[in-house]
């Protein structure tokens, strides 16, 4: 037996009491005649004593020879500390060390392993085992833990089975690239590893499962953002004889459930927002609605004066942010200049200081009068000491860079608190959209999803106006989670290849055996599935997912730890009659 306790739940109750601990070094103090030891495992931290009056030589000299992450064992009796440490569980106690046995020395780590680290992005994500050995990246990964465990609690109670799917699939078009892989025994033939279980949860559904969860691994081979990662995890959900309402309820219980038992939260309201309000509102289909900001069309109010740049634009449309009147002119040029950056790609900005006592100064007093300004400020919800930014140009991009704005204010005004927690529904997507590029439609969500039935007589005529019976769960102003009421006919499901530019043969190629199935009874059915990752950095407070993943992946989607991607030996190329150039 390597330990009889583990380093975080010795008290002042075990004086006396002989007990063997095992773990690293975390530090240690060294007064020549008294050291201390400062022993670590995932518990917590016992402090270790070896005296030279008390303890045996060979131990006491042993002691001087450790280092920083050593692995030991050691045997001694719990005794009481003379300069406790109220911080800690084990602060009351000590441990008078009589054996140290040392299972492995460890080189200098290239960071401290402490809770505020030396060790930049990089070298902690080339040495990630050690960096999981801070209680930051610990905690956030035991965190993970817990609310794993509570969804799986929560979905089992409801009569939910876990059922788990292949990841060697066959490559289908579901919007992102698929990762494939090459088969040895089918020369020429390619598995892909799946995107989203989504045709095998609705199979689960034919095959009469009626409620399937699964915790589960997904892939796509996209350009990565900063929080984007090339394996990703879903809560992934069907269920059958459902409709759209019965599975809202199901996962908005869930996430009631989740915020009270992991934070301790009491959500009453669970609003829901259509796709339309959330665009022309807030500029973006995930709104955070943890504050206001709500955007105000100025069109009718800004229009049909002397001013060009208006006069020229599709849309005019602000937003009042509370509170900054008083920015002086380098604070707002900073934003203007922010704004012009081309991840944002606005040409600039127009402001207006809504004064305290009731007047309006703005870049454009040239054009516009007091009661022009006094009008803009209702349409903007405008107070004393705010002020109103206002952007112009094509609607859809226009609405997206006030959007990319107003986080931004939000941000700096502090206004995105992670002990706050705002949900809601986002309903009626458009089914379809348009691409530009390929000059055809494409399923905003997948091909599987079900159009409203009574937007069915517009797929002929305006396909672009055809809702989904779709529905995204968003959190703090981010997408948790999204599905749909799913086609579960042939009939319908054909028709819709047919929008999607699927020709008979194409659809039969890719998705045959779901066509095949539904000839055989398949039931209504819908589902939803949950960004695990992104869940539960939100309920952690955190911006990033990455420590609350295990061994992520850097920016390029590479991992630096393992060195993977990397190339394979020509043999290997050989066996699956694979050449490169």
């Amino acid at each position: 037996m390597y330990r009889s306790h583990n380093c975080g739940e010795l008290n002042a109750s075990h004086i006396n009491t002989e007990v063997t601990l095992a773990g690293w070094v975390q530090k240690s103090r060294d007064k020549g005649f008294m050291n201390w030891v400062d022993l670590r495992d995932r518990y917590g931290i016992t402090q270790l004593i070896f005296d030279e009056g008390r303890s045996q030589k060979e131990v006491f000299e042993a002691a001087k020879t450790l280092g920083r992450e050593f692995v030991i064992q050691i045997k001694g009796t719990v005794i009481e500390r003379e300069a406790k440490n109220k911080n800690i569980p084990t602060g009351e106690i000590e441990i008078l060390v009589s054996e140290l046995n040392i299972l492995n020395a460890s080189l200098t780590p290239p960071f401290t392993i402490e809770d505020e680290t030396d060790g930049g992005e990089d070298i902690r994500m080339k040495y990630r085992y050690l960096d999981i050995r801070r209680n930051p990246v610990k905690n956030s990964l035991l965190f993970r833990h817990k609310v794993a465990m509570e969804v799986r609690k929560y979905l089992s109670d409801l009569d939910f089975c876990e059922v788990e799917t292949p990841y060697l699939i066959k490559s289908t078009p579901e919007g992102a690239r698929d990762f494939v892989v090459p088969s040895r025994m089918n020369e020429g033939q390619f598995y892909a590893l799946p995107q989203s279980p989504q045709t095998f949860k609705q199979l689960l559904m034919v095959g009469g499962m009626d409620k399937y969860f699964q915790i589960v691994k997904c892939f796509r081979d996209e350009d990565l953002r900063a929080d984007r990662q090339p394996e990703f995890t879903q809560i992934d959900c069907e269920m059958a004889f459902v409709e759209q309402e019965d599975i809202l309820n199901v996962f908005e219980g869930l996430t009631r459930h989740l915020l009270k038992e992991i934070k301790g939260i009491e959500v009453e309201k669970f609003p829901r927002m259509t796709y339309e309000h959330a665009m022309k509102t807030y500029g973006n289909d995930k709104p955070d609605i943890r504050f206001g900001m709500e955007f105000g069309e100025l069109n009718e109010v800004a229009k049909s004066k002397e001013f060009p740049v208006f006069n020229a634009a599709e849309l005019v449309v602000g937003i009042a942010a509370p509170g900054v009147g008083n920015y002086t002119r380098k604070e707002i040029d900073a934003l203007i200049d922010w704004v012009k950056r081309p991840q944002v790609g606005a040409s600039g900005m127009v402001y207006v200081k809504c004064n305290e006592d009731g007047t309006y100064k703005s870049s454009v007093d040239k054009f516009y009068d007091q009661n022009d300004l006094r009008h803009w400020a209702k349409t903007t919800g405008a107070q004393p000491g705010d002020m109103i930014f206002v952007l112009s140009g094509p609607a859809d991009k226009t609405r997206g860079q006030l959007s990319a704005l107003r986080m931004e204010l939000a941000s700096r005004l502090g206004l995105r608190k992670p002990t706050e927690f705002a949900p809601l529904w986002v309903v009626d997507f458009p089914l379809l959209e348009f691409d530009e590029e390929s000059g055809r439609y494409h399923a905003m969500h997948h091909p599987f999803t079900s159009p409203k039935p009574e937007d069915m007589h517009l797929l002929e005529t305006n396909p672009g106006k055809v809702r989904a019976n779709a529905y995204d769960m968003v959190l703090n102003g981010n997408e948790i989670g999204g599905g749909s009421i799913r086609i579960h006919d042939k009939a319908t499901q054909q028709l819709m290849f047919k929008y999607l530019g699927f020709t008979e043969e194409e659809a039969k190629a890719q998705f045959g055996f779901l066509m095949d199935a539904f000839q055989f009874g398949a039931p209504p059915h819908g589902g939803l599935a949950f960004g695990l990752d992104r869940l539960v950095a939100i309920l952690g407070g955190q911006e990033t997912i990455r420590d609350f993943i295990a061994f992520p992946k850097n920016n390029s989607g590479r991992d630096v730890m393992i060195d993977a991607p990397s190339t394979i030996d020509e043999s290997q190329l050989k066996e699956l009659h694979i050449k490169i150039d």
